[in-house]
């Protein structure tokens, strides 16, 4: 245990193996599961650094290891790249509401399909809904989900948090079988027009890895301010 800004607990895990890089042990830094948590706190952490999975905030610890680099999209500043701008007319006819829950057997099995196809041996694989309803449940009421459907078909789902600064993206899942629409990249750039109408800052991305070719995606949204040394700088082009 060590105290974080002699103002709330946080503790640190033993030594498990890295989720991201093959070979490595990792160390995780968790807020104190009794603080008492609400959307200023959660912010201040967030600008941080930490991640909410479920209803805990962590951030990486490991003594050997800064390869987990906390990224945010800078709203007013992003200029979509040619590739990005076809995805977005690309996906023009989807329909993106706001649903109050997605605890029903649609949305589980969307998950499902998901992690099976795209995240197979992963930490979340197999799919189970006790840990996706963990997961992704709604805390501190700054969580928002939000469907993409075509024709009544749900094609993709967006779980959002609303920060005082920005919205953190915490997880998307899709239709795998919808390959061609690149509906994971859709979603962060819904996200970043939502967060611009919100007359917010930034979109955070979590953790940014060099050598996992999984997180390569979010360099490819500029600009991109990442979290080292205690700062937020930009990620030279």
């Amino acid at each position: 245990m060590t105290s974080f800004r002699s103002e709330i607990k946080v503790y640190t895990t033993g030594p498990h193996s890295c989720s991201y890089l093959p070979g490595r042990e990792a160390t995780t830094l968790f807020l104190d599961p009794g603080a008492a948590v609400d959307e200023q706190l959660y912010s201040r952490l967030s600008q941080q650094g930490f991640r909410r999975s479920g209803p805990h905030l962590y951030r990486p610890h490991c003594a050997n290891c800064k390869a987990c680099i906390p990224a945010r999209i800078v709203v007013d500043d992003f200029q979509p790249r040619r590739s990005q701008k076809r995805t977005w007319q690309q996906n023009h006819d989807l329909v993106v509401s706001e649903v109050e829950s997605i605890a029903s057997g649609e949305f589980f099995e969307l998950y499902r399909r998901y992690i099976e196809n795209r995240h197979r041996g992963g930490d979340m694989y197999p799919p189970l809904r006790d840990q996706y309803e963990s997961f992704l449940s709604n805390e501190w009421g700054v969580t928002s989900y939000f469907s993409m459907e075509l024709g009544g078909q749900l094609l993709c789902v967006s779980v959002v948090d609303r920060l005082n600064d920005g919205l953190s993206a915490i997880y998307t899942f899709f239709e795998p079988q919808q390959q061609h629409r690149s509906l994971g990249a859709y979603a962060i750039l819904w996200q970043i027009e939502w967060a611009r109408e919100l007359g917010l800052s930034y979109v955070y991305l979590g953790y940014w890895i060099r050598q996992c070719r999984k997180m390569a995606y979010k360099t490819r949204y500029r600009p991109l301010e990442l979290y080292c040394n205690g700062r937020w700088s930009t990620l030279p082009s």
